[in-house]
């Protein structure tokens, strides 16, 4: 595309550009396994600030770093044992591990929103890790679309999202999960909690790491996705929906078909592959509402089903 905020980097040299922008402080959409991330070097407080502009987020609300590796994780937070063994076993991949920050780890404070925390994650997309590879910095990255609105998955909806404060995008093609990462705390006390399901289930958690710790405190936004309103589509959403009302345009799940369906087989791996591509053809529909069958409450369909009502809410 012509224009500066409409460029898509492909290959290895895109990879290798996108390596060269962020070294610079701008901006650069990368895919991971999970969505579309707007990322930007985690040690530059003027580089996350763009973040948070392009994006209309709060900034109460704090960033996920991405990491080329565990050793480097292990130089920005404090890593227990049950946090090394966490990583071992789920990284590279869609894990993130909310721990205490270490101190002078060259982080910009706006990455942890003022918390003694930091959201780290280790990406298991080709491309995303060749960025870190190359750069050999974290990067502070949310999804790379309008604050509340719905994650992008492609590039196309980083575009639409974002209009003219779009920075280039390195194209990855579609995300294979669809839907971003579980969030996990872990506390100094021992216990742990789940602060937002995604593709790792607390039942994979549990083996673990034990019983969930049920002690929650004070209401606090300590990872991204806590939010009550998020991944809004921009009009009302109907949640568990057998027969759709007429002029709704409907998201089918199983047996129900729909104007499109999440998984026609009732997967729950490709229904999450696929919440945020129906959510944004919904959004893109002429109807007024948009309906939902009912997703199970099991599995990965906490996680989807976490996402819309969250959508619901806006």
């Amino acid at each position: 595309m012509s224009s500066n905020t409409q460029t898509i980097l492909h290959g290895e040299a895109g990879i290798a550009e996108a390596a060269q922008i962020l070294r610079s402080g701008c901006l650069v959409a990368l895919p991971t396994e999970t969505v579309y991330g707007l990322a930007a070097r985690a040690d530059s407080a003027a580089a996350v600030a763009r973040i948070y502009r392009a994006k209309g987020r709060p900034e109460f609300n704090p960033l996920i770093v991405h990491v080329a590796s565990i050793a480097m994780a292990r130089k920005l937070a404090e890593f227990d044992p049950r946090a090394q063994s966490l990583a071992e076993r789920f990284w590279p991949g869609p894990l993130t591990l909310v721990l205490p920050a270490r101190t002078g780890s060259g982080i910009a404070p706006a990455v942890t929103a003022g918390l003694p925390t930091i959201a780290l994650r280790q990406p298991a997309h080709p491309m995303a890790a060749k960025v870190l590879d190359t750069l050999g910095l974290p990067l502070a990255a949310p999804s790379a679309n309008r604050s509340y609105g719905i994650s992008p998955t492609q590039p196309d909806h980083v575009l639409a999202s974002l209009g003219n404060d779009a920075p280039p995008v390195l194209d990855g093609g579609r995300c294979e999960a669809g839907l971003e990462s579980t969030i996990v705390a872990l506390r100094q006390n021992g216990g742990w909690q789940l602060l937002r399901p995604g593709p790792v289930s607390a039942e994979e958690l549990t083996v673990l790491l034990g019983p969930e710790d049920d002690a929650r405190g004070a209401a606090l936004v300590e990872a991204p996705g806590q939010l009550e309103r998020h991944y809004s589509p921009g009009k009302p959403l109907h949640l568990g929906v057998a027969e759709c009302a007429e002029g709704n345009f409907m998201i089918g799940f199983g047996d129900i078909a729909g104007d499109t369906n999440l998984s026609a087989k009732g997967d729950l791996a490709e229904a999450a592959a696929r919440l945020y591509e129906c959510l944004h053809l919904a959004a893109r529909s002429p109807h007024d509402e948009i309906s939902v069958a009912p997703v199970p409450e099991y599995g990965m369909g906490r996680a989807i089903n976490d996402r819309l009502r969250r959508a619901a809410a806006g």
